[in-house]
């Protein structure tokens, strides 16, 4: 098996501190960070146990691509990705709130209807809905954006009832959200595939709006295969998707969900070939490139030279 990098320590000049993500490990200076893509992944907000080679790559890369082609849309924090599990980018200060979108009945959205819930986050749900429907029309489920733990579900009211972020604010967050979910699934349509779903995170930097983090990954975002959808929603087949969802169908079927008292269970070397393989299976996918598995021999050396580089120009 490949090398991956589960998590990274380094020590470098003028840095003012760290923050260690779900899979992300970021290195703040004073108005720049530097986030290092690691290989770790997680599900049901939960970290696991083995680290999966090349998804960094795969994430950083992917993300990259489409930060690039929505930034005409708004603004967002990258300034240069000197190796392919880093970005170097804008020190913002985040919402503390994600911006979720679905354009679908899938996932946490479906397993909520299916217990006879027909709202999510504040918003009304037909009757009638199969899973993996399409809905109306898109809506916008925010979650809070939990330092540990999980995030939680809340509606637009309760954000602005308790102050999370200013009317104002929400309602360019709603506009930004609606127009990149857009480009995302005209980008996505291009390569045969469908958005169901995706996350947005934003930001400020000097009064600013600014979109952060990564977009439209498989971490992030759900993508059915177009061929074929109609027929499976007719004869009430499980869709065919690229997304991280069937390693949380795999923790389901160990009896895991996040749960408290709940026990990690540990993927077997082929799962974890598995997901690796998916994932660049996604990258291809989605970009229409051909995936270039970076040189891991010296991972972390390779990560950290890249950082120092980049901090000290």
């Amino acid at each position: 098996m490949n090398s991956a990098i589960k998590e990274t320590n380094f020590q470098f000049p003028n840095q003012k501190g760290f923050y260690k993500g779900k899979v992300r490990d970021v290195y703040i200076f004073d108005q720049t960070i530097a986030v290092v893509a690691t290989d770790r992944i997680s599900a049901f907000d939960v970290v696991l146990p083995k680290p999966i080679p090349y998804k960094g790559q795969v994430l950083n890369q992917i993300a990259a691509k489409f930060l690039k082609a929505t930034s005409d849309i708004v603004p967002n924090w990258v300034t240069s990705t000197p190796d392919p599990n880093v970005t170097i980018g804008k020190r913002c200060e985040p919402f503390k709130v994600e911006m979720v979108i679905r354009g679908y009945l899938a996932g946490h959205a479906a397993r909520e209807y299916a217990a006879d819930k027909r709202s999510v986050c504040g918003v009304a749900l037909p009757d009638g809905l199969r899973e993996n429907d399409k809905l109306p029309q898109p809506i916008i489920t925010p979650t809070t954006k939990a330092d540990e733990g999980h995030d939680e579900d809340i509606s637009k009211e309760e954000i602005l009832n308790k102050g999370i972020v200013s009317a104002e604010d929400y309602e360019t967050l709603e506009q930004y959200t609606h127009a990149l979910f857009q480009r995302g699934t005209e980008m996505a349509a291009e390569m045969g595939l469908i958005l169901v779903d995706t996350k947005y995170e934003f930001g400020k930097y000097e009064g600013e709006i600014y979109l952060i983090d990564e977009i439209h990954t498989p971490d992030s975002s759900r993508y059915f295969y177009a061929e074929g959808y109609e027929a499976n929603q007719r004869a009430g087949n499980s869709q065919k998707q690229l997304s991280k969802e069937f390693v949380r169908q795999w923790l389901i079927g160990q009896g895991f969900q996040g749960k408290d008292g709940q026990n990690v269970p540990i993927m077997p070397n082929s799962f974890v070939e598995e997901i690796s393989e998916r994932y660049i299976e996604l990258f291809e996918k989605i970009t229409g490139e051909k995936f270039v598995k970076a040189d891991t021999m010296n991972l972390e050396k390779r990560i950290e030279e890249a950082v120092l580089k980049s901090i000290n120009n």
